[in-house]
């Protein structure tokens, strides 16, 4: 690439229309207009976690249409609304409902609700997932405190011109998921007897699970556990300047040499059966903050 070639490209990025912050303040606009108060939390609850919302002392429910920019849930396990009220003695606003590259989106309208929680005065960000497990000391049902992520989504919803009014063009992942939160979590878990593994989450495009080889693979690159989700808004909530704290639930084992075929029905109920624990941690960490 000549000078003049770089100089030009250089220039033609620098134009770029920056239109994310006027969406963004459109969409917070929208919920303010429903839901007055500042949350201190924002959470994220995913697939066949939606039932944590009826924990919240709500004050308002928003449907993902009403909310101008905001994608639709496409997957039948996602409500597709957000939840605004009390949890834990804070006030929250939860995403009943995430979206995914797999349903078609890209990684900025991925994350472009985690945006919109910021703007709304969400300092923290609590979300959750169900996953694959690859850990073989570990269980279906066991709950994973996230301590470091792998993206293997092949993209990032940070690539293109960065606003430094949203955040950094190049902010640092050293932790991601911040230390405070994750000691709460433990103290959490290990006051009210809860199991809590903690380890790596390797995000993937899916929609397809894995293969066998694939599965030694993500275990062999340091993987406790796999999904199709979270890192996106983790990556941006990050950029934005908010504290992390994830929590997965393990749904079903991805072991290469005692594999099983997965299915949603199944997935989604070991999900319902170990979402009482989830609940109980979110709650605990939310009082202690």
């Amino acid at each position: 690439m000549t000078a003049t070639t770089s100089e030009a490209l250089a220039a033609r990025v620098a134009q770029a229309p920056l239109h994310v912050l006027e969406s963004v303040e459109r969409a917070a606009s929208a919920v303010r207009a429903r839901f007055g108060q500042r949350p201190d939390v924002g959470i994220i609850l995913g697939t066949g976690l939606g039932r944590l919302g009826a924990e919240i002392d709500l004050s308002a429910t928003i449907d993902y249409h009403d909310i101008p920019g905001f994608p639709l849930s496409t997957v039948e396990s996602h409500a597709g609304r957000l939840l605004c009220g009390r949890l834990g003695g804070k006030t929250v606003v939860a995403m009943q409902g995430r979206f995914h590259r797999y349903e078609g989106y890209s990684l900025q309208q991925v994350s472009f609700p985690v945006r919109v929680l910021k703007t709304l005065g969400a300092d923290t960000l609590v979300v959750s997932n169900a996953c694959g497990g690859l850990n073989p000391l570990w269980a279906a049902g066991d709950l994973m405190l996230i301590a470091d992520h792998v993206n293997l989504l092949g993209d990032s919803p940070l690539i293109g011109p960065n606003d430094d009014r949203l955040g950094p063009r190049f902010p640092d992942l050293s932790m991601a998921y911040d230390a405070s939160l994750r000691d709460v979590a433990r103290a959490v878990a290990a006051t009210r007897g809860i199991t809590l593994r903690e380890g790596v989450y390797v995000a993937v495009a899916g929609p397809n699970l894995e293969t066998r080889a694939e599965y030694r693979f993500l275990r062999g690159i340091g993987a406790d556990a796999v999904g199709m989700s979270t890192v996106p808004e983790v990556l941006v909530a990050v950029h934005s300047g908010m504290r992390v704290l994830g929590i997965s639930i393990i749904t079903d084992m991805c072991l290469p040499d005692a594999l099983e075929p997965a299915t949603l029905e199944r997935i989604i109920a070991v999900a319902n059966r170990a979402e009482p624990g989830l609940t109980e941690l979110v709650r605990g960490a939310l009082e202690r903050l």
